[in-house]
């Protein structure tokens, strides 16, 4: 077994997020498009929308209000591990998630009542919040 990644990483706390799904013709709508981070993907079977919780039309609803928490890459294709490194101690201990890769990092979507012990166990673990400031305590 190969020894875990510790890493950096950022929240972006600007904003709570959504993820919402859409029929998978749907078309891609103007606030889906607006803010720090956004992401959206389409298959067969959807249309996945991530973004500020702020940008929803008052007609969309989410399940849950996420956090969002940026890993400090960039990170080859070659390197291994990196997402696994950082949501293992969160699945250990019953944390949902939901990640999303891009061609320099990862993000991670944490449920905004999971935000605190997510933290704790990512530091614990031996990742680092960036920058080193317990302001991130304020929010939550």
């Amino acid at each position: 077994m190969t020894e875990r990644h510790r890493l950096k990483f950022r929240w972006l706390t600007k904003s709570l997020y959504a993820i919402v799904r859409l029929a998978p013709g749907s078309a891609i709508p103007e606030w889906a498009t607006r803010g720090e981070f956004t992401s959206i993907s389409r298959t067969a079977d959807e249309l996945s929308i991530v973004c500020p919780i702020e940008n929803l039309p008052a007609d969309v609803s989410p399940s849950h209000r996420w956090i969002c928490l940026k890993l400090e890459g960039p990170f080859p294709f070659t390197l291994t591990g990196v997402l696994l490194s950082f949501i293992e101690p969160l699945s250990s201990q019953g944390i949902p998630i939901f990640a999303i890769a891009t061609y320099d990092t990862d993000y991670v979507l944490i449920p905004e009542e999971w935000a605190g012990a997510a933290l704790t166990e990512l530091q614990n673990a031996g990742h680092e919040l960036w920058p080193q400031d317990e302001s991130w305590r304020k929010l939550i």
